[in-house]
């Protein structure tokens, strides 16, 4: 029966159910998750979905590949076939089982979302990371200024990294998209701003301040992790960080 949803699946090689009938097979013949996970996001071919009200964007810009958001769409069609402390590890920690070979992650995953998932780890979760990174510097130094019960020290760090406020940038994106300009921004909408502020920054900046900030943006991701904190990026650091 799993056989024949399969041939019918691959009549339509664009549609979710290519990768989700794969990994049902796989898991129901004993393959390790982790691996069966990997092949069949390295079938899926949308670039969203919009269910039950929820859109989710799994390539920003079509460069940018969200590989978590498309393991927990998958693995939300395989409830009870993978240990539930092995997936809630996998989104809260981003990390698959030691047993996993994660030399193997690339080659499951293709070249192609490869690609895309380093542009996602150093243009989203990078980027994030070094924002967050340059907000506690501009909190420690106003501190130790005498400054306090300051609410929100984003704006500062956007003026540092960017030379612009937060809501002209924010503006300057949602009008190279045509996107409607609104006061508030949906989480999906955030990760695509961040990435179109990773390129932005290398527009803008020369090289030694791009190599600098990459290095505290990573720095900092490190620090996240040590401290057990949640990273948004998937299972590990790239072999080329």
């Amino acid at each position: 029966m799993l056989e024949q949803q399969i041939a019918e699946a691959l009549l339509n090689a664009s549609s979710p159910q290519v990768s989700i009938l794969h990994l049902r097979q796989a898991l129901s013949e004993g393959r390790d998750w982790p691996s069966a996970l990997l092949e069949a996001m390295a079938l899926w071919t949308p670039p969203s979905e919009t269910i039950d009200g929820r859109d989710y964007r799994y390539f920003i810009g079509g460069e940018a590949f969200d590989g978590l958001l498309l393991a927990e769409r998958l693995l939300g069609e395989v409830e009870g076939l993978v240990p539930a402390g092995e997936a809630e590890e996998l989104f809260f920690a981003g990390r698959f089982p030691k047993a996993f070979d994660s030399q193997k992650f690339k080659d499951l995953l293709g070249v192609e979302k490869y690609r895309g998932y380093l542009n996602f780890y150093y243009g989203v979760t990078v980027e994030a990371a070094l924002q967050l990174a340059v907000e506690m510097e501009v909190e420690k130094r106003c501190i130790s200024n005498g400054i306090l019960y300051v609410r929100d020290y984003s704006e500062q760090a956007f003026a540092k990294i960017y030379h612009k406020s937060q809501e002209e940038l924010l503006e300057m994106f949602r009008e190279a998209n045509g996107t409607p300009q609104s006061e508030e921004i949906e989480f999906s909408e955030l990760n695509e701003f961040t990435y179109w502020l990773f390129k932005y920054r290398w527009k803008y900046s020369d090289k030694a301040k791009i190599a600098s900030d990459t290095r505290k943006g990573m720095e900092m991701l490190s620090r996240m992790e040590s401290a057990g904190k949640r990273v948004r990026g998937l299972v590990q650091v790239p072999v080329e960080a």
